[in-house]
């Protein structure tokens, strides 16, 4: 299938702002971004949940990885609208419009956890190539190390992730 190049990815990390792994490489990456940068690509480190990373909690009113749904993203701003889903809608501006031709391309939302997984991919649609084709790759390169995939996929479910902004759509965990 013929599919047009990915020249949009962004790099998410703090969507949780206990979570620091993503925290450091983002902000790592703001500073000095060569070694993620490539040539015809854009790729845009960004830390999604500043207040709740200088807070280091998960999130300040609710989590941020649950709203990126219709009703969140299309909700009035007033001014008590949770912070969390003002955010969503701003990062829905900058990285959508979450399902449109002009949303980026990939997003990468790293994470941690406490559970032994090591370093883990999440794929949320089996039938995206692009992103399986990706895992592959990832996979390769990083053996002998284990890098498991974690499907979450599920017919009637919408995701509303930070990733699910984006075309390809990716997790990342770590321990």
């Amino acid at each position: 299938v013929d599919k047009p190049p990915v020249r949009r990815v962004a790099i998410f990390g703090g969507t949780h702002g206990n979570e620091l792994s993503g925290v450091f490489l983002v902000k790592h990456w703001q500073e000095n971004g060569a070694e993620i940068q490539r040539k015809g690509m854009e790729v845009k480190p960004f830390l999604t949940n500043p207040r709740a990373v200088k807070k280091c909690t998960r999130y300040i009113d609710c989590d941020l990885n649950r709203v990126f749904d219709p009703d969140n993203l299309g909700r009035p701003v007033v001014e008590d609208i949770p912070y969390e889903v003002r955010r969503a809608q701003e990062i829905n501006h900058i990285f959508g419009p979450k399902g449109s031709d002009d949303a980026y391309d990939l997003i990468f939302d790293l994470h941690n956890t406490t559970s032994n997984m090591g370093g883990t991919l999440i794929l949320e649609n089996s039938r995206d190539d692009f992103t399986i084709q990706m895992f592959h790759y990832i996979k390769n390169t990083l053996a002998p190390e284990r890098c498991p995939v974690l499907l979450i996929e599920h017919p009637s479910l919408k995701y509303a992730t930070t990733r699910s902004v984006a075309k390809h759509p990716v997790g990342k965990y770590e321990i």
